[in-house]
């Protein structure tokens, strides 16, 4: 059964095929995952029972180079979710043009359900299966939802003690096994960037900007951060199942020192700060310059776009504007920065932390701030270029010059 996200996903591609005259058998070959897997986890757990989960990897397309995507632990991964979101990750690095493939993956499990020693005899046997299918060369897995530098540290620890010491098996690890400056912050900090240059496009004035983020996870708390640092006002935050307003802004440093000495796991109805508390889903429609959707997907859709209020829309999640809702908000003139756009800073810098394991040389965290900001600017323009020449949404631009990009590389290499 086919994902939610996968017709809107289908309805951005389409739109790019038609632009770029692609023929129906072209078009398939672009659409079809080159390899599917699914594989049985069991797992004893610390109370003695069995509990079998199922792992996923879905390998895109390798036209550009190795398959590149997250491993997301969460209850509701499936080989669906797996297909669209592996497919998104081929999009997004052919627009920061990378030279890399898109895969994703995961285990259909609740993390915080499992205790630490559960979570790592999960992921290593997970490994153990999918072994001969990874690899530096060839596919090459990062953090998701559910997982982070500990569980890479895992991957990394189960994979070389079968293939020899490589730590560009696995990006996203912790600085002390090959990490590199800058990951864990890149997606949030990308995300402002793209923010800032829209901003600036769009006559908005970044300084004083009333600005709401959905979510308040790894991305939202350095988007955050990012933007109050330049002088926006970020009145709502919304995340745990309410939204934080103030009209004067949200103390953002405040917030953040709270959440890393909860080590991340204080929710927002939990903060001690000045703040109404409205519904989850308000967060949305409040009366803002700047929207940033930035924790799940399929959050603004035709059901709720004539309520969006704000002036400009940057998606910090996956796919959180459905096709319906993507094409309400154009007819308003509301522009919205895609995902595969806004939040590629994540993958730019673990393909520098892939570039520095394979030299065995690390960088600095200003020479990954310098790289990051090159390779975001490269595809903002290259988008504002295709979008301004053809009259194009952001979007329509980005799929665009994405889909060209990977359809030249399967033409040239040949199938």
């Amino acid at each position: 059964m086919a994902h939610p996200m996968n017709d809107t996903l289908n309805c951005y591609l389409a739109e790019a095929f038609e632009f770029l005259d692609i023929d129906a058998e072209q078009a398939f070959l672009l659409s079809l995952p080159n390899r599917e897997v699914r594989c049985e986890l069991p797992l004893r757990r610390r109370d003695g029972s069995l509990r079998v989960f199922q792992g996923y990897r879905v390998q895109h397309n390798r036209s550009r180079g190795p398959f590149k995507g997250g491993l997301r632990f969460h209850p509701d991964m499936d080989l669906a979710h797996a297909q669209v979101l592996a497919s998104l990750m081929t999009w997004k690095t052919a627009l920061a043009d990378l030279p890399l493939g898109g895969a994703k993956g995961g285990i259909n499990c609740d993390p915080h359900d499992l205790t630490l020693t559960e979570r790592e005899a999960l992921t290593k046997k997970f490994v153990r299966q999918i072994a001969c299918l990874i690899g530096p060369d060839t596919d090459i897995p990062a953090p998701d939802i559910g997982t982070d530098e500990r569980v890479m540290a895992w991957i990394y620890d189960a994979y070389s003690g079968d293939f020899g010491d490589e730590p560009a098996v696995v990006t996203g690890k912790p600085l002390e096994l090959g990490g590199s400056p800058g990951r864990t912050q890149a997606t949030g900090r990308g995300v402002a960037r793209l923010t800032e240059w829209a901003a600036q496009r769009h006559g908005i004035d970044l300084a004083g900007a009333r600005v709401a983020v959905q979510g308040f996870g790894n991305v939202g708390r350095y988007l955050c951060e990012s933007l109050a640092r330049q002088g926006a006002r970020i009145v709502a935050i919304g995340s745990s199942g309410t939204t934080l307003y103030n009209g004067d802004g949200l103390p953002v440093s405040r917030m953040l020192e709270q959440a890393e000495a909860a080590e991340n796991h204080l929710a927002l109805t939990d903060m001690d700060v000045r703040a109404e508390q409205l519904a989850v889903d308000a967060v949305l429609t409040g009366d803002v310059d700047i929207l940033l959707p930035a924790a799940v997907e399929c959050v603004i859709t035709e059901q709720n776009a004539a309520d969006i209020r704000a002036r400009l829309v940057v998606e910090g999640a996956n796919m959180p504007v459905t096709a319906e809702a993507d094409r309400l908000l154009r007819e308003r003139d509301i522009p919205v920065v895609p995902d595969i756009l806004a939040n590629a800073g994540g993958v730019i810098v673990s393909y520098f932390e892939w570039v520095q394991n394979r030299q065995r040389m690390g960088w600095t965290e200003e020479q990954v701030s310098d790289a990051l900001d090159r390779h975001l600017a490269r595809a903002w323009k290259a988008v504002s270029r295709c979008g301004a020449e053809a009259k194009l949404s952001y979007r329509q631009a980005a799929y665009a010059v994405a889909v060209r990009r990977v359809d030249r590389a399967m033409r040239l290499r040949g199938f």
